[in-house]
């Protein structure tokens, strides 16, 4: 069943990004750096609800292998626009970390050995290439623990909240600098975007269009978009 409180979390993660990605057209505009510290854990949010949502055990499913299909498929589709709009960037674009979360957060939630085998090769993956995969590890591990946060609370949303910090600091500027002002508030943005999303969540009272597929081309293509425009600037 669709959720009105799940399109929030897609439609706010994917109105982030766009801010943040505006940076390239203004460049010191620092505060759409820091409002787009929200986007990746909403999109993390997301995968951990749609995991939550299948039976545990039911793991090779057609829908599972569409879900990893889709963000594979636009894994390498998204390379070159990112590389293109962002020449100097030392990592992959963001779609291969959400595809690596998804097997971990799978193999959390499914106990069976092929769920389990995906998760422990995606957190192998993410330990040996962490330079090359963006928000490293951290952001690998993110939907799992935002999965767990979901179902058992406590503890794990701290876990949540620390991953989602931790993330973003694997930033080399943001890590050599921790005690900045815009460090600081890329901190403490990203770990509120843990209970802001959860918040998000339980509104669904809310008439909101849905996010379908179309989302996983918005994200080549928005990038494509912003460098169009920077070069009319």
């Amino acid at each position: 069943m669709r959720s009105a409180g799940l399109d929030l979390v897609k439609w706010t993660a994917i109105l982030t990004m766009v801010a943040d990605h505006l940076r390239y057209l203004w460049p010191a505009a620092d505060g759409l750096f820091v409002l787009g510290r929200l986007a990746f854990p909403l999109f993390c949010l997301a995968i951990a609800v749609n995991v939550g949502r299948s039976m545990p055990g039911r793991f090779a499913t057609p829908g599972n292998a569409r879900y990893l299909g889709w963000l594979l498929l636009f894994a390498v589709l998204s390379e070159a626009p990112y590389r293109w709009l962002d020449n100097g960037s030392s990592t992959l674009n963001v779609i291969p970390t959400l595809a690596l979360g998804l097997l971990v957060a799978w193999g959390v939630h499914h106990s069976g050995r092929l769920a389990r085998t995906g998760a422990l090769l995606a957190v192998l993956l993410a330990t040996l290439f962490s330079a090359q995969i963006m928000y490293g590890l951290p952001g690998v591990l993110l939907p799992a623990a935002l999965l767990l946060a979901r179902s058992r609370g406590g503890w794990c949303w701290a876990v949540a909240c620390l991953l989602a910090v931790a993330g973003n600091f694997t930033n080399s500027w943001l890590r050599g600098h921790p005690l900045a002002p815009i460090a600081l508030q890329v901190a403490a943005t990203a770990a509120l975007a843990v209970p802001f999303g959860f918040w998000l969540l339980r509104q669904d009272n809310w008439r909101i269009p849905p996010v379908g597929r179309w989302g996983y081309a918005f994200y080549p293509l928005h990038l494509l978009a912003i460098k169009g425009l920077q070069g009319l600037t």
